[in-house]
């Protein structure tokens, strides 16, 4: 195994009823945990969003109303999930962009406290295109020189995703092999938040991404214009992204 770690990781995939995360729900999830010696331990599971699944999502990964209708809800797969991934770093394809601020978002609907603050997260899309500018397809053609067949399968993608990693660390002397040094790499900046509405100043302060407010410093704009917090948390951002901004403005005080 070319990867080197320290302690498990998981490779996942989720399949879903659209792209936002405030607003749109997992209709199924495929996780690959990786050991330290190597050993894999695949689960996938189809979830109920408690929704309609738009036809525009079902023509991307077949999933239609029907499939999900007696499948669990996240909310009750939500305790179990967070069992097995506790103590384990993750790695996905568009990871760090989608799949984990959409996750950690159904956690919090589920009220289910999972900590991802000390996990490294490695996005191998992100390796993928400062290298070699592709799609997930091409990519596990170009390194594992195979079709992808059933591609938008969670499982089917989150295998993929994991073969092409470990081509990529074969491949690629400079981007390392240990979780630490990929999850630097794959990284897109300091966030604070999975969404990346805040990040981080070279001061290691938190400042806004977004807004009339962008590169200022949370802590600033929250004592200049304190209805800020209010607007935000009334607004349709991501649950973490306002527990982050709460985090915040408690310690203001």
């Amino acid at each position: 195994m070319n990867l080197k770690l320290k302690r498990p990781i998981i490779f996942f995939d989720l399949e879903t009823t659209g792209v936002d995360v405030a607003n749109d729900r997992i209709v199924e999830i495929s996780m690959v945990k990786i050991g330290v010696d190597g050993s894999k331990v695949v689960k996938t599971r189809r979830i109920n969003p408690e929704r309609h699944i738009p036809e525009v999502a079902t023509a991307v990964h077949g999933i239609t109303d029907d499939d999900v209708k007696n499948e669990p809800t996240f909310k009750q797969i939500a305790k179990s999930l967070a069992t097995f991934i506790e103590g384990c770093d993750f790695g996905g394809f568009n990871s760090n962009r989608f799949d984990l601020p959409m996750l950690v978002e159904e956690f919090l609907r589920a009220e289910v406290d999972v900590n991802f603050d000390n996990r490294k997260f490695v996005d191998v899309q992100t390796i993928f295109h400062r290298k070699e500018q592709r799609t997930l397809v091409a990519a596990y053609k170009f390194y594992c020189d195979k079709d992808l067949e059933n591609a938008h399968s969670a499982e089917a993608d989150t295998m993929a995703t994991y073969e092409v990693l470990e081509s990529q660390i074969e491949r690629y002397g400079d981007i390392g092999s240990t979780v630490e040094e990929l999850a630097e790499f794959s990284s897109n900046g300091p966030i604070v938040d999975f969404a990346g509405r805040l990040s981080l100043n070279d001061k290691g302060e938190e400042i806004f991404t977004f807004g009339k407010y962008k590169g200022r410093t949370v802590v600033e704009v929250f004592a200049k214009d304190p209805s800020y917090y209010s607007w935000i948390m009334q607004g349709d951002f991501p649950l973490y992204t306002k527990k982050k901004i709460t985090e915040i403005r408690l310690r203001m005080k």
